[in-house]
């Protein structure tokens, strides 16, 4: 498995860079001319093309093994209308127009969410039986609320930030995995917890914690010097990687508890030495959120 992952890692690492470098070339590149025709107003690429078909295809992905995960605890979920779910919810959380208000945005994300619940009810008692109709809705509305609206936190911080910002959150985010999976190899000796995630040590989420710090406080001054960064300081940056470590750590414990109650060690095998989809985007699942309001307030304090 490790010799796995150091091959395919780089890999990863690679990809990452040159889709976020693609975004930002292409950010306010003018469109050509029959798409600017279809999309009225427009003469440019809006910001985060790149990322939101990159994002798209994760959630779809990773929607499929979310699926086969509820599927593997009997909970007879649907494949195509639990993709459609998290990618609705992908949508509505970040492609809203800016011009809404916003108690308007909140209105279309919960119309959205009302649609899920009410065409999962119908789709699941249509054959005129209740049997496990509330599992299967409830696994619809996950996939639509942790694979969408989670996810759209991403493209929202795109939307509103340099994409070289996006990706010193993500590259923060996964360094805290690198550190805490050495680490814990090396000296880890007191397991985190035991009944949820028998490889994770304390030892190793220090380590961890401690290589994300040193990430966000090299990525802040890169990217101050590139004129890109909210953060003043390196130690800001430091802190921000703290944070990122934690909430990521935990995102990781949220897909090892739904894995764990479905009796599985992966979510799926589409990534030699890693496992599915899944098991790559959890930490920064949750992180987004967090990236999203950290930014936020950053932004208004400055103002």
């Amino acid at each position: 498995m490790l010799k796995q992952r150091l091959l395919l890692g780089p890999v990863l690492i690679l990809l990452l860079v040159g889709g976020i470098a693609l975004d930002s070339w292409l950010d306010r590149q003018p469109l050509p001319g029959w798409l600017a025709a279809l999309i009225p107003g427009h003469r440019d690429f809006p910001p985060g093309v790149v990322v939101f078909v990159v994002v798209l295809t994760l959630s779809f992905v990773a929607a499929r093994e979310l699926v086969r995960i509820l599927r593997d605890k009997g909970i007879q979920a649907s494949m195509r209308l639990s993709c459609a779910a998290a990618m609705l919810g992908l949508a509505v959380s970040c492609l809203v127009p800016t011009e809404f208000r916003g108690e308007h945005s909140a209105t279309v994300v919960s119309s959205a969410a009302a649609l899920v619940l009410v065409i999962s009810l119908a789709f699941y008692s249509r054959r005129q039986t209740v049997e496990g109709v509330i599992a299967a809705t409830g696994g619809t509305l996950l996939a639509f609320v942790y694979l969408g609206l989670m996810f759209g936190f991403i493209l929202a911080i795109r939307r509103e930030h340099s994409a070289w910002i996006l990706l010193w959150i993500l590259v923060t985010t996964k360094s805290c995995d690198i550190g805490a999976y050495f680490t814990g190899k090396a000296i880890g000796r007191h397991k985190l917890i035991v009944w949820l995630s028998p490889g994770k040590t304390w030892e190793g989420l220090v380590g961890g914690t401690v290589v994300a710090a040193a990430v966000g406080a090299l990525g802040v001054e890169l990217l101050r010097h590139y004129g890109h960064a909210l953060l003043p300081t390196w130690q800001g940056g430091a802190l921000a990687g703290v944070l990122f470590a934690i909430v990521g750590q935990v995102g990781d414990l949220m897909a090892s508890l739904l894995k764990r109650d479905a009796g599985i060690k992966d979510a799926g095998r589409i990534l030699p030495g890693f496992g599915g989809m899944l098991d790559v985007i959890d930490s920064p699942l949750l992180v987004a959120p967090a990236a999203y309001w950290l930014l936020r307030v950053l932004v208004h304090h400055s103002v």
